[in-house]
């Protein structure tokens, strides 16, 4: 059985390269669990608050980088319904895929799409009711299990994943769990009772997944690694293990994210605020940074 630090190994070695410098900007989000607008739908909450988020940052050239379990594949048994509920999300994802401005990593909750032939079949296009054909949705769409943006000027990289090879149960026991989930935890988790085996959710299997993950980061020169899964939002300070994580996009109320801009990195969180006058608005707060990229030195 490989080990969490081979199958982080593994998707770093096989990550996809994109070249980045101080002009570029980047958003990071992950685990949307983008659902079909159910009561177990954790994403229906917050889709308001991330899409304006999202239309923000196409109108201000980010590129977006959603790093695994953007759509939740384990409740519901495809894509379509999915679609079907967060269709002005996924017309706003196209505008970024067409744009080349859209990369996508596979969670647990999504590790379907590490099937290039899925990925094809479901994402490729989606049926216009109104004209009565299909029409492009996402053609040419590519799934990875890592990404490294790599530095033009400094050749510094910064390794982004899920974060799920550190959690065995959730990597090597997916279908067993997404089974347990349809079956068992969908309908507890309308009344509200949670899955145990979810880290996010378990918090001595989330401290678990943390530690293996800073380990393999300390092997490997303390290379800036930019993880989800946990639903834990991390950010270290220069000097420390360069564990990041982006935290989710269920959280009650809120999302949050991890923007990477001017050759430094910051923790944001979007959410629902009142203004003097009583009306709702959403807005983008600062949680830590930003910090220079380059202060977190490796020790190579």
């Amino acid at each position: 059985m490989l080990s969490a630090r081979k199958r982080l190994d593994n998707a770093y070695k096989n990550a996809k390269i994109i070249n980045f410098d101080d002009t570029s900007k980047f958003i990071l989000f992950s685990d949307c669990h983008r659902g079909d607008n159910s009561f177990a739908d954790d994403f229906a909450n917050n889709r308001n608050v991330y899409f304006h988020a999202l239309k923000q940052y196409y109108a201000q050239g980010f590129q977006y980088c959603e790093i695994g379990d953007g759509d939740e594949l384990w409740e519901n048994l495809s894509f379509e319904p999915i679609f079907e509920a967060h269709k002005n999300v996924y017309m706003l994802l196209k505008q970024f895929h067409k744009e080349n401005r859209l990369h996508m990593i596979w969670g647990n909750h999504d590790m379907v799409y590490r099937n290039p032939n899925y990925v094809k079949k479901h994402l490729s296009t989606y049926f216009d009711k109104t004209l009565g054909i299909d029409v492009d949705l996402f053609p040419g769409i590519e799934y990875h299990e890592g990404i490294i943006l790599r530095h033009t000027t400094s050749n510094q990289d910064l390794f982004l994943t899920h974060g799920h090879q550190a959690d065995w149960w959730n990597y090597l026991f997916w279908k067993w769990s997404r089974f347990m989930v349809r079956i068992l935890w969908k309908p507890l988790n309308v009344m509200g009772i949670a899955d145990p085996t979810s880290p996010a959710k378990n918090y001595s299997e989330l401290i678990k997944v943390e530690r293996r993950t800073k380990k393999w980061i300390i092997e490997n020169n303390n290379l800036i690694t930019i993880v989800g899964h946990t639903h834990r939002p991390r950010f270290p300070e220069p000097g420390d293990i360069a564990f990041f994580n982006d935290g989710s996009c269920v959280h009650p109320r809120s999302i949050t994210g991890i923007e990477i801009e001017n050759g430094q990195i910051s923790l944001i969180k979007w959410y629902i605020d009142t203004n003097d006058d009583g009306v709702l608005q959403i807005v983008r707060v600062l949680l830590e940074g930003p910090k220079k990229l380059i202060d977190y030195k490796t020790n190579s």
